[in-house]
């Protein structure tokens, strides 16, 4: 039985070829349409224009093109892809989108070149956003297990649920690759052909996070969001938005696309969002009155207990997760699924059922007398956020080792020391991400937001070298975490380099070295 497309699904269509190289990342897409029928709803195409055949749509002049390309002119702060128009004339493209008059022919000049490439890439792909309700999380910290812990809670309860997030992405219980090596927002060429994949499978729901940079250079322009959630704004990418004026102004684009909005109003920043936007709104809190509440918590070593309170009664929540930070997630993730539709009580239900997120205090069995944590923690918030909550529950001493990203944030470094020396009784200090600066010139910086400070430190450049001391030093009773690469299994070194790097095979080996040894 065949369904009847929407007409935003028959815009002239010739055929379509799928080649997949990495799961979930399309390699070709052949397709074609004419060039006002790409347009539609977008720019006027000039007469002359109209009936040109696209075949690829481009923004990057390194790439191979021709005949049949458009190539849509972005301006950032290095290149301006304007000045690439004569050299791309020489190859043959057949039309360019522009934000200014380049004198040439066959231009189409629209006020925002970013937000018309998402809506191009949109109409290329036949519009697959609108096959499915858009769902999407912004915040610093908690996008990640509040998008998973939705979409774990939308799936029990029958449906077909896409995600897309920094730990990865999913269609249903298939798990897609992900070579994104930062948390972002996925350029417009993969997110449209991936949201096709998503709605041609059948996903109801496309879950997803929102990141500020994303939203920024208008990557999710055209997509309109059923729900969308602001969890918290705490200091991170300055490095990209220098104040944080900038990073929440960022984020705030994504409340003018969509239709309900819930924000975290124990955030300071959430308090003003809730009062600056005019969509239809609700807010949520573990302190204050608000329509969505968590009252009379209850932490244990590996969870948490609380009483979830709407509009629709009270209800006894048991969490999985642990920490205070993950009461406020999962009362979030609740939040959005009683504002779906779905029953409170069986969403609790479910929830009880939802096990830790990758990298995400995730707890790795050791057989030892100590306990090692990995999490996401990268900013000065979201570690002293896991470090409270692990310095709740443990019996021996909390030992932090961490690092800080190169070519990011550098003023966040002395802050990050700052925050792992609140609650940690010894610190280990090394390499995150260096990408090209040199590491040990990082731990100097992060050194810094020590001064003054009475918590022991060790400082080891090579994060390898650093995992094996803290397995070799780690004391009867201790919980060891290692923050900054959760779900990540690789490092970036000098040069963008991307090796194989992931931590819990690093400390099965250091473990195994201790067995052999005799320790």
């Amino acid at each position: 039985m065949t369904k009847r497309a929407d007409r935003s699904q028959r815009a002239e269509v010739r055929y379509q070829i799928y080649i997949w190289g990495a799961p979930g990342r399309v390699l070709l897409w052949g397709l074609y349409m004419k060039l006002n029928e790409l347009f539609e709803g977008i720019a006027s195409v000039p007469e002359q224009l109209k009936n040109i055949e696209i075949t690829g749509l481009f923004s990057d002049s390194r790439r191979e093109m021709g005949e049949g390309s458009l190539f849509v002119c972005l301006t950032g702060k290095r290149f301006d892809a304007h000045s690439a128009i004569p050299e791309l004339i020489k190859k043959g493209v057949s039309a360019f989108v522009t934000e200014r008059d380049c004198g040439i022919d066959n231009q189409i000049t629209v006020p925002d070149a970013r937000e018309a490439l998402s809506k191009l890439w949109a109409n290329f792909t036949g519009n697959p956003q609108r096959r499915m309700k858009m769902i999407a999380v912004t915040g610093t910290n908690g996008k990640t297990t509040v998008t998973t812990v939705l979409k774990r809670l939308l799936s029990m309860s029958g449906e077909k649920v896409g995600l897309i997030g920094t730990a990865g992405d999913e269609i249903g219980e298939q798990v897609l690759h992900s070579d994104r090596m930062a948390p972002s927002s996925p350029e417009q060429e993969d997110f449209y052909p991936l949201l096709k994949k998503m709605a041609d499978q059948g996903c109801k729901y496309c879950v997803m996070e929102a990141t500020s940079q994303g939203l920024e250079q208008r990557r999710l322009a055209g997509v309109t969001f059923e729900i969308a959630a602001f969890t918290n704004l705490t200091q991170d990418h300055l490095d990209v938005h220098g104040t944080m004026e900038n990073y929440y102004r960022a984020k705030k684009i994504l409340f003018s696309q969509c239709r309900k909005a819930l924000v975290n109003i124990d955030d300071e920043y959430g308090r003003r969002l809730f009062e600056e936007i005019g969509c239809e709104k609700y807010g949520f809190s573990l302190t204050r009155l608000a329509d969505f509440t968590a009252r009379d918590h209850h932490l244990m070593p590996h969870g948490s207990e609380y009483l979830y309170r709407s509009e629709s009664g009270e209800y006894k929540a048991s969490v999985k997760l642990p920490g205070s930070y993950n009461i406020s997630n999962t009362l979030c993730a609740l939040a959005m699924a009683e504002l779906l539709g779905y029953d409170p009580e069986e969403n609790i239900r479910n929830l009880k059922e939802v096990e830790g997120v990758r990298g995400r205090c995730e707890v790795v069995p050791t057989g030892r007398d100590f306990t090692v944590i990995i999490d996401y923690a990268h900013s000065p918030d979201a570690l002293e956020n896991i470090l409270s909550s692990v310095k709740e529950c443990a019996h021996g001493r909390v030992v932090c080792l961490f690092g800080c990203g190169g070519d990011r944030d550098p003023i966040k470094r002395p802050l990050m020391a700052e925050a792992a020396a609140k609650y940690s009784d010894f610190l280990i200090v090394t390499s995150d991400n260096p990408r090209n600066e040199d590491p040990h010139s990082i731990i100097t910086q992060i050194i810094a937001g020590l001064e003054g400070s009475d918590t022991e430190y060790i400082e080891i450049d090579n994060r390898r070298e650093a995992i094996f001391w803290a397995m070799e030093n780690a004391r009867s009773g201790d919980t060891v975490v290692l923050a900054g690469k959760g779900h990540e299994d690789y490092q970036i070194l000098a040069g963008n380099r991307k090796i194989h790097f992931d931590e819990r095979e690093q400390i099965a080996e250091a473990l195994e070295n201790l067995e052999k040894s005799g320790r």
